[in-house]
Formats: C-alpha cells, sequence, structure tokens
C-alpha cells in the first residue's frame, strides 16, 4: 500500500501501522480515512498530503 507525507510538517501515513491514535487501525489505505481525518502532528486534512516517493 501507497505511503503518503504531510506537506505540511512531514509526517508520513503508514497504512501498514494506521493511526491508532485516532482510531485509524492498521491496513487501512489512505482513501479510505474519513475526510475529516485530520494528520496527528499538525492537523491539516488530507488534501494536504501527497504519494511518498
Amino acid at each position: 500500500m501507497q505511503r503518503y507525507v504531510c506537506n505540511v510538517c512531514g509526517w508520513v501515513y503508514d497504512p501498514e501501522v494506521g493511526d491508532t491514535d485516532s482510531g485509524i487501525p492498521a491496513g487501512t489505505a489512505f482513501e479510505d480515512l474519513p475526510e475529516d481525518w485530520l494528520c496527528p502532528a499538525c492537523a491539516v486534512g488530507k488534501d494536504e498530503f501527497s504519494p511518498e516517493g
């Protein structure tokens, strides 16, 4: 699965890890994150993320 990096702070969403602090289980693809999900490091929305690579 594709990892995504926050364009603002550089935090990386890894779908193999998820975001357990936000209730997102491991195995959740970035595309399947809720639309109101926010970066746990800087609180920007999904639109501020880009595919890593």
